[in-house]
């Protein structure tokens, strides 16, 4: 008997398309979770660099809106010393402050006849103080040899009037202290005593320079350097140690440091090449850092000088007419 039943079974070919059609479907959803995953990770980097742009921007804006605060008691970025307490004087230095300090050598009188008209004897007039200026690295063995050599006439030099004497910190070594920046934050500190505790000046100069840290190596924290600016004397201390802690003229010292290398000022063309570099009435001094007596001759030398030059300056002298004539 015949029978006319289509069977239940797909056929083979329709097993094969729909395999076919089942594994397309799931590529589909593969392909699109693929894009939604890429999709959510682009948005998340993007998301960050946005954020990154807008912390970059707002610190350099407001590093270029922070205006750069300039010290107090400056004079063409140095300091004058104006005491020298806590630092130690000789006496056996006097006799090279006598010499700067000294008069020029008064006419002796006769003694006077009965019957003669006493002159007057004539006044000795004081020679001006001779001007010391020292560009000074907190991390430059040669400064701190100066210095070691040198602060004990120096301070009696200022103690008796006989020169006028100028720190001029600067920060030649800014990269030999382990990316911590020393030198320039030295400098900085120093300018935060100058302001705020100036007869502090000397003493915590002294004291940077003789404690002095090692190159290559960190040097002082912020911390350290105001605890060694109330060890100094500084009159007030918390406000010292806020100027210190702030880095207030770090960004004065570095601006110091690049006018000081384009040119030193009253000088011929005379710029920082290196620290110390010591000029007296703007003659550079080119002797030995450690033998005081070689740089009190030199000084006494330039000071005679000046003060020969200036005093053989023909000054106008009045004519009939009134006119000055030179």
């Amino acid at each position: 008997m015949s029978s006319d039943e289509t069977p239940n079974a797909p056929a083979p070919r329709d097993r094969r398309d729909a395999v076919r059609e089942k594994a397309q479907q799931v590529r589909v959803r593969q392909s699109r979770a693929r894009i939604a995953r890429s999709v959510a990770l682009a948005s998340v980097v993007v998301a960050v660099v946005a954020a990154g742009a807008v912390g970059v921007t707002y610190a350099v804006s407001s590093s270029a809106s922070k205006p750069t605060l300039s010290p107090e008691n400056v004079s063409g970025d140095g300091f004058t010393v104006s005491a020298v307490a806590g630092v130690s004087m000789v006496a056996e230095d006097a006799g090279v402050a006598d010499a700067l300090a000294g008069a020029a050598t008064a006419t002796p009188t006769p003694e006077a006849d009965a019957e003669e008209t006493v002159e007057p004897t004539p006044e000795a007039t004081a020679r001006p103080a001779v001007d010391i200026r020292v560009y000074v690295d907190y991390l430059s063995t040669g400064s701190r040899e100066f210095q070691l050599a040198n602060v004990q006439q120096l301070s009696q030099w200022v103690e008796d009037g006989a020169a006028e004497l100028t720190y001029y910190p600067v920060a030649m070594l800014t990269a030999k202290s382990n990316g911590t920046k020393y030198s320039l934050r030295a400098a900085g500190a120093a300018a935060c005593v100058a302001t705020h505790s100036p007869d502090a000046f000397f003493a915590f100069n002294q004291t940077l320079l003789n404690q002095q840290p090692n190159v290559e190596e960190d040097g002082y924290t912020d911390d350290e350097l105001a605890v060694i600016a109330q060890a100094s004397g500084v009159e007030r201390p918390s406000v010292v140690r806020e100027c210190i802690e702030e880095q207030s003229f770090v960004s004065w010292a570095n601006s110091a440091t690049e006018r000081a290398l384009e040119g030193l000022p009253d000088t011929d063309g005379v710029a920082l090449t290196g620290t110390p570099t010591i000029l007296v009435n703007g003659t550079p001094y080119v002797g030995a850092l450690t033998d005081p007596k070689e740089f009190s001759q030199f000084v006494l030398t330039v000071a005679s000088d000046t003060y020969y030059r200036e005093a053989a300056t023909p000054s106008p002298t009045p004519t009939s007419s009134g006119t000055p004539t030179p």
